[in-house]
């Protein structure tokens, strides 16, 4: 078995930069396992993490966010789609980092605007000022998910790119 087969990968990245999207169909195509961080920890909570950050705060949602990471990263074969603030913790990325390659889905602002500008499921998107308060969020991140990725993708590109492009980059590091 190759060590290709047995790394999880790990998608990082902005909102609607297509973590979600892309992930499913690379797990397909991989024929690996799709995760979702924020999918594992409101089943394991049985509660959504707008509940979660209400009930007990974002303190207590980060550390549950570590404790998935930890969990999928003992798992092979996966794809692993992190939440958005997921890769800003430096613990996270370390302990993704020790089974899987961490791919940068970046997107420029003005694309992941156009992507979401009319999007009504994000709390952090249902205000007036909702393009400053992205623009800020962006800045912010970015520099975090540069610095804790292995590899970067542009996510600007068609979903189906994307995917052909991580495979080919995964094959090339892994041949």
């Amino acid at each position: 078995m190759s060590r290709l087969s047995q790394i999880n990968i790990v998608l990082c990245g902005f909102m609607g930069c297509g973590k979600t999207t892309i992930g499913k169909m690379l797990a397909e195509r991989t024929g690996r396992k799709f995760m979702d961080t924020d999918q594992y920890i409101e089943e394991s909570q049985k509660m959504e993490i707008p509940e979660i950050f209400s009930r007990q705060g974002e303190e207590y949602f980060r550390y549950l966010e570590y404790r998935a990471c930890c969990d999928l990263a003992k798992m092979q074969n996966l794809v692993i789609s992190t939440g958005g603030g997921a890769l800003t913790f430096k613990r996270n990325a370390e302990v993704l980092r020790k089974t899987g390659e961490i791919v940068l889905l970046e997107a420029d602002l003005e694309t992941l605007w156009e992507r979401l500008k009319d999007d009504t499921t994000r709390p952090l998107l249902q205000r007036v000022n909702k393009r400053q308060i992205m623009t800020d969020l962006y800045e912010r991140r970015l520099p975090f998910y540069r610095e804790n990725s292995t590899m970067t993708v542009d996510a600007s590109m068609s979903p189906m790119k994307v995917c052909d492009e991580i495979i080919r980059m995964l094959r090339q590091k892994y041949a």
